[in-house]
């Protein structure tokens, strides 16, 4: 598989707001509505190194790194690990391009009987077949579960979830940063009721005006995260494990998951 697949490095030209070692793959196929090329950023110790590194696979790929590609903002993943790094924490971090019209599909379990959706299964896959097999016979990753997670915002909170519990031999943290329950609904809730799984870390977050202009809407997002939050620790969660945020100012937007990712990761690194 290695041998199928280039890599170069990110374009630094003008415009573009990458920082550090960031990699591109050529565009790989996928069972996906579209095929996909992978962003890999390398912590700043890795070409002087031989010790092998947690990863990090993150949704919406082209929203973390780089302005220019971004659909309204980057997440500044690249800076934020570069400053963890100085702290003694560091981590590889996948980034997979979301399949544009096709988003919704791929990062919901369960279809909204108005949107559509119910894909995720197909999607984390991919990710796992094919993405993480890649990676680590590339890269100088651990492999292993404890060093293995998922992190993303709104429907890729959602999706975060669930592949922590879906694909729980091979995850042991995730970031479900304002998930957007309301879109997979009850279903959603039922699923994860339905699991024993209490290892690993979790780190969820809402904003309090997360939609300001559709009052309906915000309320929804916050309070199912709270709820979700809640089954979480009475299925038996401990807050070592588990950690809950509302930042109540704070919109559904890039430039606040950047500003929370720091801590974030802070938690789900140890």
């Amino acid at each position: 598989m290695t041998d199928d697949i280039d890599w170069r490095p990110y374009d630094l030209t003008d415009g573009h707001t990458v920082l550090g070692d960031v990699r591109v793959s050529s565009t790989i196929e996928t069972p996906l509505s579209t095929d996909r090329h992978l962003l890999v950023s390398l912590p700043p110790s890795y070409t002087d190194s031989d010790r092998s590194y947690p990863v990090v696979y993150m949704h919406d790929g082209q929203n973390l790194f780089d302005e220019a590609t971004s659909n309204s903002g980057e997440w500044c993943v690249d800076e934020t690990m570069a400053r963890l790094s100085d702290e003694g924490r560091e981590a590889i971090v996948v980034g997979i391009p979301h399949g544009g019209d096709a988003r919704g599909d791929e990062y919901t379990p369960y279809p909204h009987e108005e949107y559509g959706g119910g894909d995720a299964d197909q999607y984390l896959q991919f990710l796992f077949e094919t993405v993480k097999p890649l990676v680590d016979e590339t890269f100088q990753t651990h492999p292993g579960r404890e060093a293995t997670g998922l992190v993303g915002s709104s429907l890729g909170g959602v999706v975060s979830l669930y592949g922590f519990f879906e694909y729980g031999a091979k995850v042991g943290f995730a970031g479900v940063m304002s998930p957007a329950f309301w879109w997979p609904g009850e279903p959603m809730f039922e699923y994860v009721a339905d699991q024993s799984r209490t290892d690993g870390r979790l780190y969820v977050d809402v904003g309090g005006q997360e939609s300001p202009d559709n009052p309906e809407l915000n309320e929804a997002y916050v309070r199912d995260a709270e709820r979700m939050a809640e089954q979480l620790r009475e299925q038996g969660f401990t807050d070592d494990r588990l950690r809950f945020v509302v930042d109540d100012d704070a919109r559904h937007h890039e430039s606040e998951w950047a500003e929370r990712f720091p801590d974030t990761m802070r938690f789900l690194l140890g």
